[in-house]
This record gives C-alpha cells, sequence and structure tokens, in this order.
C-alpha cells in the first residue's frame, strides 16, 4: 500500500515472499540448533523492547548480539543468543534453565516490578530457530489453538485475582524432515512454543538467599523441585513431556511474576514427511490461512467496480461531450454561432490561460512533482520485486533495505522531474528548486524520525536507532541521493520546456464565481473517498502487519489493487478537471494536485479510527503512531497528486491540442 504504509511499513517491516533458493543448513543427529530471541513486542504500546531488558535466563557469558543489517535495524530487531540448548533429535524433559529473581510482589500502592508491567502492557517474546519465527500453542480444556503471528506472550492476567503470573515453562516443539541427499541429516521445519505456568516449589542445590537484588539472574542448573509435574519428577519411572493435564491439575498453581522464579524447558523433536523445507514459511505467510484469499479477490472485485463505474461515468459525460464540443468549434459558421457557442461551453474560453503557470508557488508545486514522482517509482519497483518473490521473511529487513536503496538512487527522477516542470514554469532558479526537492521531503521524513527516535529511545524501545545507523542514513541521504537529484537536475534543466498546443495571453481571464460544490474542500472530500475505497481492504491487512506484527505476503494483490488506486486517481481527478474548465476556471495545476492526492488524506484519518484496536494509551504510543501514520499519509498525497496532476497536463494538452483556435 503504496509508499504508506510501505513507509511506515518502513521503519515496522511487512513481510515479503519467501524464495526457496536459499540453502538450507542439514543439522546431524545431536547437533546444536541454536535457538535466538528477538525484540519482544505488544500491541498495546507499539514499543518493541529487547529481550533481556527484563530479568530473563541468560546465556553463559552474556548474551551475543546476531549479525543485524541496517533494515533489521530500522525494524527494531534485536537478534540475541539464548540459554536455551537444543540438539537434533534429542528430547528434553523439564530441563532447568535458571532461578531468577523477579522482584517485589503485587500490592496496592506500590509499583509493580518489570515483569509484571510488561504482562499488563502484553508483550510477546518472539523467538527464532534456524531462521523461523516461534509459533504460538494455546490450550485449554477443549482446544489446542496454533498462531504463527506475534509470538507468544510473557505471561498472563488472571482473570479472577486480576494479578500477573509469568511463563516459567515453555513446551519448544520442533518438526523436522529428514534430507533425501543425506540420509543421516535433518532439516528444522516448523517450531511451535507451549508457553505454560508453573509454581514449582524448588530449594536451589548451593546456597542462595532472599536478599539477592531484582532483576539478579543466576544460572543455577540444578534445583530439588518440592512439588514436581510427572514431567519434572527425577523419580518418575517413566519420562513424559510436559501437558496440559499435568500443569492445570487440582491442587496446582500458576507462577505469580515476582518472587525467585525457577525457568524450565521441554524439547520435543517430531518428524514430519510431509512437510518439506522449502515450503516451511508457507503456513506463517498465511497464518494458517488466517485471511482466505477470496477476501483479497472480493476487495479487487469492489475495485474494479468503482473503476468501471468510475470510467463509464467519464466516458459518458467527457467523451460525449467533448466529441459534441470539437464538432461545434472545428465547423465553420459564422461569427455570431462561433461567439454563442463559446458562450455556452466555458471551457474553450480559457484557451489562452489554461496553461499559465500556477500563481501560488509555481516552485513548491515542481518539487511537490518530483517528490511524487521519485515515490511512485519506488513504490512501483518495491512491490514488484516483492510480487516475483526477490524480497524474503527470511531475509530479515530485506524489504526496508528494498525501499530505502531504491529511494536513494532514485533521486535522479525527483530531480529531472522538479527542474523540467520548474522550467516549464518559467522558473530561472533550477539550483533553487533541486535543493528544496533533495532536502524538503527528505529533511522532513528524518526530522520526524529523528524525534520519534528520541521519544522511542526515552521508552528504552528497541526501535530506537544506534547512532552508527543515523551515520549511514545521513551518508545515504548527503552522499548518494542529494548528488543524483542535482545529477538529474542538471540534465532535466537542459531539455526543452514542455510544449502546449496554444499560447497564453500576457493579461490573465477573470474567473466569475464559482458554485459552492466546485470549490476545494468538496473536490478533496469527493476526490478522494472513490480512490481511497478502492484500496481499503488492502490498507487494513498492511497496517495489521505494521502496528499488529501479522504478515503481509500478498503483493501480486497489492499490485492489482495499486494499478487500480492509481488509475481510480487519475479519472476521478481528470472528471473534477474537466468541471473545473468548463465553470472557466484555468486555476487547476493545484487543484488536480490536491485533488489526487486527497486520498492521503483519507489514509490518515482512517488511521484515527484504526488506532481504537490498539488499545494504547501512552504519549509515546500516540507520538510514534501518529508520527509514522502522518509521514506515510503524506508520501501517499504526494505520490497520488503527482499522478493527479501529470494526467490533468495529458488530458488538457490534447483536448486544447484537438480544436481550432482562431
Amino acid at each position: 500500500m503504496m509508499w504508506v504504509l510501505l513507509a511506515a511499513l518502513l521503519i515496522h517491516g511487512a513481510q515479503g515472499f519467501y524464495l526457496p533458493g536459499v540453502n538450507p543448513y542439514s543439522f546431524a543427529e545431536g547437533e546444536t540448533v541454536k535457538l535466538k530471541v528477538n525484540k519482544m513486542t505488544s500491541q498495546k504500546t507499539l514499543l518493541p523492547v529487547e529481550y533481556y531488558r527484563l530479568p530473563f535466563c541468560q546465556p553463559e557469558g552474556g548474551p551475543k548480539m546476531d549479525h543485524e543489517n541496517l533494515g533489521e535495524l530500522l525494524a527494531g530487531d534485536r537478534i540475541e543468543s539464548s540459554p536455551y540448548r537444543l540438539n537434533m533429535k534429542v528430547d528434553m524433559y523439564c530441563e532447568q534453565l535458571c532461578i531468577a529473581n523477579l522482584g517485589r510482589g503485587e500490592q496496592k500502592g506500590v509499583s509493580p516490578n518489570k515483569m509484571v508491567r510488561a504482562i499488563r502492557k502484553n508483550y510477546h517474546n518472539n523467538w527464532i530457530v534456524d531462521n523461523i519465527p516461534a509459533a504460538s500453542k494455546v490450550e485449554d480444556d477443549t482446544t489446542v489453538t496454533t498462531r504463527y503471528y506475534q509470538g507468544f506472550p510473557v505471561g498472563f492476567i488472571a482473570s479472577d485475582t486480576m494479578k500477573a503470573y509469568i511463563h516459567n515453562h515453555v513446551n519448544i516443539e520442533i518438526q523436522y524432515h529428514a534430507v533425501e541427499t543425506e540420509p543421516t541429516k535433518s532439516r528444522v521445519v516448523r517450531f511451535t512454543v507451549e508457553p505454560f505456568s508453573i509454581k514449582h516449589n524448588f530449594e536451589a542445590a548451593v546456597d542462595d538467599d532472599d536478599s539477592t537484588p531484582e532483576g539478579t539472574v543466576k544460572p543455577y542448573k540444578v534445583a530439588d523441585i518440592q512439588n514436581p509435574i510427572e514431567s519434572c519428577n527425577p523419580k518418575a519411572s517413566t519420562k513424559e513431556h510436559t501437558r496440559y493435564e499435568m500443569v492445570y491439575a487440582r491442587g496446582r498453581e500458576p507462577q505469580p511474576a515476582s518472587g525467585r522464579v525457577l525457568f524450565t524447558y521441554d524439547v520435543i523433536w517430531t518428524e514430519n514427511k510431509a512437510l518439506h523445507w522449502a515450503s516451511r514459511w508457507d503456513v506463517y505467510l498465511s497464518m494458517d490461512n488466517a485471511i482466505p484469499a477470496k477476501v483479497h479477490w472480493l476487495s479487487i472485485a469492489n475495485s474494479l467496480v468503482i473503476v468501471v463505474v468510475l470510467s463509464a461515468m467519464i466516458g459518458a459525460i467527457l467523451i460525449r461531450n467533448l466529441r459534441r464540443d470539437f464538432n461545434r468549434y472545428n465547423r465553420l459558421t459564422s461569427d455570431e454561432e462561433r461567439a454563442e457557442d463559446m458562450e455556452e461551453f466555458g471551457w474553450k474560453l480559457v484557451h489562452a490561460d489554461v496553461f499559465r503557470p500556477p500563481s501560488f508557488s509555481p516552485l513548491l508545486l515542481a518539487v511537490c512533482c518530483g517528490t511524487g514522482a521519485q515515490l511512485l517509482c519506488m513504490s512501483v519497483m518495491t512491490i514488484l520485486f516483492s510480487a516475483m518473490g526477490f524480497l524474503s521473511p527470511s531475509n530479515r529487513g530485506a524489504l526496508i533495505m528494498a525501499q530505502l536503496l531504491l529511494y536513494v538512487l532514485l533521486g535522479s527522477v525527483a530531480g529531472y522531474v522538479t527542474a523540467r516542470i520548474y522550467k516549464t514554469f518559467k522558473g530561472k532558479s533550477w539550483q533553487k528548486a533541486t535543493a528544496c526537492v533533495a532536502f524538503g521531503f527528505p529533511g522532513i521524513t528524518f526530522g520526524l524520525f529523528l524525534i520519534m527516535n528520541i521519544v522511542a529511545l526515552s521508552q528504552g524501545s528497541s526501535d530506537a536507532v544506534p547512532p552508527l545507523t543515523m551515520f549511514v542514513l545521513l551518508f545515504l541521504w548527503f552522499g548518494i541521493s542529494t548528488p543524483l537529484v542535482f545529477f538529474g537536475a542538471y540534465f532535466g534543466y537542459k531539455q526543452d520546456a514542455i510544449e502546449f498546443p496554444v499560447q497564453t495571453s500576457s493579461i490573465p481571464r477573470q474567473i466569475p464565481d464559482q458554485p459552492w460544490f466546485m470549490g476545494l474542500p468538496f473536490t478533496l472530500a469527493v476526490g478522494g473517498i472513490l480512490p481511497f475505497g478502492a484500496c481499503f481492504v488492502e490498507l487494513y491487512f498492511i497496517m495489521a502487519s505494521v502496528w499488529m506484527d501479522q504478515y503481509y505476503y500478498v503483493f501480486a494483490f497489492l499490485l492489482l489493487v495499486f494499478a487500480i488506486l492509481v488509475v481510480t486517481a487519475a479519472e476521478i481527478t481528470i472528471l473534477f478537471n474537466y468541471f473545473q474548465l468548463c465553470g472557466e476556471n484555468y486555476h487547476w495545476w493545484w487543484r488536480s494536485f490536491c485533488t489526487g492526492g486527497s486520498t492521503g488524506l483519507y489514509v490518515f484519518l482512517y488511521s484515527m479510527v484504526y488506532f481504537k484496536q490498539l488499545e494504547a494509551n501512552s504519549f509515546a504510543t500516540y507520538v510514534l503512531y501518529f508520527g509514522y501514520m502522518g509521514l506515510a499519509s503524506l508520501g501517499l498525497f504526494l505520490m497520488t497528486g503527482f499522478v493527479g496532476a501529470t494526467t490533468c497536463l495529458w488530458f488538457n494538452k490534447t483536448i486544447f491540442g484537438s480544436i481550432k483556435i482562431d
């Protein structure tokens, strides 16, 4: 969706198609399989935080950061090592991880500890094994539900006591598929985590006391559990994996998110002969068919109906009327008849003014068109690459990297378009225009991003970009994008100005009073509603991927909807442009740009409605959400505005070039 969300989408990251061609890794039996932890996310705060910000068990020697590219850093990913020990095809039963002191218990009038606050904010863990994310299994007395997005919750709030309880035990279920060419090796094809809350009454194997500071983690490998469930009982005759019935048996209690807590885990290996490595991402991308493909087809059908109706309207109004106008204007008649025709049909009366440069800031309009052209080209290329499968979710940060690099490399397009249009408006200082397009929208973007980065940093969020990454962004801006903008502007200004089929008079024509429905507020309201309606359904799914940590992978559908959006914006802008010229109002440059770009206003208004689903109430969340959505809406405004302005330019050149002017 549009640069939109592709921009905001930019910071939080949508997902692309999976590339089966990525080389898989095969594990021999008993070989170590690394389990990594990523940022924790919450739909309530929209502020991801690093995993070890909470007092979770840490690996010996401390956690180590995994390799991260620029896209991952911008998306807020912070992938680190974990203390969980996994070995291919080796099951583990109630393995003890560590004892952690989570801090004081919940009391009225006392600030809760970090873990309780995280649970109340509905934070979720996001683990990774062999580069695939953890699915979450939730079990109750009657059903078992597996969800393939958003990870699994840190804990839960009891419905009766309203107290926070932590998931201190996990069943790590991993499915593997044997390699046909290497019978002794296997590949990971599925990774599921089933969290439990088990109150272990235990005694540490070494001396310990209750004076351990809050947040301290001690890696005791052995603790004597006084009330073990069957899977944790070393005296049990047979080994069993932890089950729902064991955890919620009579007399068992969940573990409060406070005090000294023993963390344990099971590892369950299962062979899956039907699922191949090349298809292991399918269930994640479809979220287990949570959103059927027919929903997207219905969206496209709805959009096509809008396009067909709008095209029929334009055909009935424009083609029929214009053909009649051409016949009247081009036939040889008396001066009296021609004068009568010209008074009746007003669009030809403005032939000497229709291509007059805009009265309000031609420089700004040229800059907006140049920026819109750059964003449009970037969006089209990004969606095409995604639809063809070049942006894989297994390559984290690939989508953001592609958008960022394409935007930077397409700076020459922005410079060329700006210089060409500015020269057409008889502008003299092309250097000034070029500087405005090179530093205008990127400056606004970087300024807002810097403010939101400060907000994220003040909240301790992993969304805060490191200083080195800031320098990389500045280098891309000043070292690559800006020179390319000036390069494109140089060639654009060397080209001849756009030629028009009619001459412009030296004295502007007086514009008669316009009816209320031809005012700018009405055209903005009506001009944006149809394009917005054409992309509304896909917009919902894209925003869900940005703000609710869901996957978005149907870029082929998005490509169709994007094309429909562009066509709809162009058609509705042409329609209003024709009505405006018939009213003898020749100030169409800015009007056409704003009419086409008004879709961005509707996207921002819709974001206000969508925000209610997130249950977010902190000031930082408001700043981040509306900051990114405002930036995305502005990008969409410029992009569709450019479509509207250039379409009307083509339309006006066509109709005024098809009549005889005496």
